[in-house]
């Protein structure tokens, strides 16, 4: 069995609700990623920013992302748990048509797992039924 915390993503950086989407930008430069979580003043995530939100909610709409803040990306997260398998981990971003789930060992924030660690990770078959699943509209 492979768990979660095998192939998740354990260096990962988070910004404050009140950064605006071009720190959020500038995070995701620096780590090469194309996610950030949105974290409360104890480090617990509260929601998450992609590099897509940033273009199609924010620029695409003429929003300004040197003074739009990540604020308006707290809402519902998908996450997992460290030590699950990474069926349960896959059927979770399958069933939410997310491309990341927020991965927690004991209650605790740990990392990201993406469809890129699904892919350097998980087999073939699994990897691309994960894709279709979460590219589904």
């Amino acid at each position: 069995m492979t768990t979660v915390s095998e192939i998740m993503s354990s260096d990962v950086a988070c910004i404050a609700e009140s950064d605006t989407l071009e720190k959020a930008a500038r995070v995701m430069a620096d780590l090469s990623v194309g996610a950030v979580p949105i974290c409360d003043d104890q480090g617990n995530p509260v929601g998450i920013v992609t590099d897509r939100d940033i273009v199609v909610s924010c620029i695409a709409t003429g929003g300004d992302p040197t003074t739009t803040t990540a604020e308006g990306f707290v809402g519902d997260l998908v996450s997992v748990a460290a030590q699950d398998d990474i069926e349960d981990a896959l059927e979770e971003m399958q069933e939410n048509q997310v491309r990341r789930v927020l991965v927690f060992d004991g209650g605790a924030f740990a990392g990201i797992l993406s469809q890129a660690d699904v892919a350097l990770a998980a087999t073939s078959e699994d990897t691309g039924r994960t894709v279709a699943a979460v590219s589904m509209s």
